[in-house]
Order: structure tokens, then C-alpha cells, then sequence
């Protein structure tokens, strides 16, 4: 009896919680935040990153604040940390954490569909728009990396890579919390996202797709030198962009907290020991390439 009343007091707040952050004008608030998010008055930005801190984990104590301090929530949001608090692993055949982020689902790519919870399944061709652009991550593998709001929001190159092409999908924005993907079919393919598709020095080809959520649709790609946010009238898909990145070098920013999806073809393997809930920081290896065995 005490498990039934537990299981149902958890429902109800799960209930509640999906109830507040998606059954209410999604896009119209988070236009509303972008807007609220760029007001430079620095007693605002105190009082906001107080009440922020009463229903979060936020930190900055590893931040490098800017010269002139926060003087923003969009300045809090996008900052950037000191030198040297993201070792990132030099390992010649590990991928690395293009972010700080939570496991969510991960696995293999099993007819053309990835997990995202269990139960839920969607179709990557539908999450990148094109199934030409999927082809190459059937049969390989995947794993979705959730960024809560207090977290770091800038995402770094897996390893040294050129972005080919980028992609911009518009759509929803729904919350892309766990409550939220047990209740709403092919979330990921509602939402606005990215799809940014690169190769690695060898040509082996890997795609990050960062998606968007409810707050923060806003997403900073240093390769276009532009920032995408839900209005934006196009174009939508840049092709032979060709930037180079070295591993760990930054990418860009969301503006807030969100999802990056990092596929991978057939013969680059996730790292073992991987679990669903386990925290994560940028740098720290996420995958190896076929080269692994020669690894020291």
C-alpha cells in the first residue's frame, strides 16, 4: 500500500510538472525569456540569478565572468568557464563530450530508429529532415546528452573535425525533460533543432544535433557566425560550410539548457559503461574509433 501511494504521489507530480512547462504558450514564452534574457540592467540579472538558484543546482563558481560582470541572464547563461576546468582526454581515438550534460537514452540505431525513452522510439531521417543525411548513422549508434538550465551551455568539437553542413529545422518547443519524453511522441523531431554534420580527419563522418526546448531556441554556431533562434526567416540549410575545429574547441552556445544528439556511423563504438542519469562534463570520452585496439 505504502508503494501505491508513493508511485501515485510521484505520478501527480510528474503530472504537474508536464502540465506547467508544456501545456502553456511554448513559443510565445520562450521568445518572451530570449527577449527578458537580453535586458543589461545588473540588479535584475542579481535578483533573477537568486530566484533562479532557489529551484536549481547553478554554480559559477568555475565560471571566468566577464570584464564588466554578469550583466544579463544571457550573460549567466553563456558563460564561460576558467581555463583548465575541462581536461579534455587526448586519447587519439576517443570522441570526446561535446558538452556538460546528463546520459539520457543511447544505443545502437536499430532499423532506422533511436530510443528516446523507453517505450519511445522516433525515426532519425524525421529528426534530420532528410534521410540522405540519416544514411550514414544506420546501423551505427547514438546518444542524447540533456543540459539542465544551471549547467554549462557552451559544446565543444568531439574531436578535430570540419562541420560539412548544418541544417536548421524549425518547429516546437517542448520541454525536453525526462517527464516530458515519456509523454510526447517523437519529441525530438517536434522541436526546432540543428542538424550539424561533420567528418573527421579520416573522413569518418558524425553528426551533432542539438535540440531545442521550451525557454531556450536560441542556438550560437561559430561556423556560420549567426545565431539561429525560432523566427529565423532562413536560409535553413548551409551547405559546404567546411570549418575546422580541434578537439575541444568551442562551437557555439545554446541559450539556456537543452539536448545535443551525437550520432555515429557503424564501427565507432560508444564507450563502455555508459548509464542512463550519469552526469557527464565536456572532454571526458564518449566514444573510440576502430583505431582503439592500438591505444596505449
Amino acid at each position: 500500500m505504502k508503494l501505491a501511494r508513493w508511485r501515485d504521489r510521484l505520478t501527480q507530480q510528474e503530472d504537474l510538472n508536464f502540465l506547467l512547462t508544456n501545456r502553456v504558450p511554448r513559443l510565445a514564452l520562450t521568445r518572451f525569456m530570449g527577449w527578458y534574457s537580453r535586458i543589461e540592467q545588473p540588479w535584475l540579472t542579481r535578483i533573477s540569478v537568486a530566484v533562479w538558484r532557489l529551484f536549481t543546482d547553478l554554480d559559477l563558481s568555475e565560471a571566468e565572468p566577464p570584464a564588466r560582470g554578469y550583466r544579463s541572464l544571457r550573460d549567466v547563461f553563456t558563460r564561460r568557464l576558467k581555463p583548465g576546468m575541462r581536461p579534455v582526454d587526448t586519447t587519439p581515438s576517443a570522441l570526446v563530450s561535446p558538452c556538460d550534460a546528463i546520459v539520457g537514452a543511447f544505443g545502437p540505431v536499430t532499423r532506422g530508429m533511436a530510443l528516446q525513452a523507453k517505450g519511445m522510439d522516433y525515426r532519425i531521417a524525421e529528426l534530420f529532415g532528410d534521410a540522405t543525411r540519416a544514411a550514414p548513422y544506420l546501423n551505427g549508434s547514438y546518444l542524447t546528452l540533456r543540459l539542465t538550465s544551471a549547467m554549462y551551455h557552451r559544446f565543444h568539437a568531439p574531436g578535430d573535425l570540419r562541420i560539412e553542413r548544418v541544417t536548421h529545422i524549425a518547429g516546437d518547443t517542448w520541454n525536453v525533460n525526462p517527464i516530458a519524453l515519456k509523454r510526447v511522441e517523437r519529441l525530438f523531431c517536434r522541436n526546432v533543432r540543428a542538424a550539424v554534420e561533420c567528418t573527421l580527419p579520416d573522413g569518418t563522418p558524425m553528426a551533432l544535433v542539438p535540440v531545442a526546448a521550451i525557454l531556450v531556441a536560441s542556438l550560437r554556431l561559430h561556423a556560420l557566425d549567426l545565431t539561429l533562434r525560432p523566427g529565423h526567416p532562413g536560409p535553413h540549410r548551409f551547405d559546404d560550410v567546411h570549418r575546422d575545429h580541434a578537439r575541444g574547441e568551442e562551437m557555439g552556445w545554446f541559450e539556456q539548457g537543452s539536448t545535443i544528439i551525437v550520432f555515429l556511423p557503424p564501427g565507432v563504438s560508444l564507450r563502455a559503461g555508459l548509464e542512463v542519469g550519469q552526469r557527464i562534463r565536456m572532454g571526458e570520452a564518449i566514444a573510440r574509433l576502430p583505431s582503439a585496439d592500438g591505444d596505449e
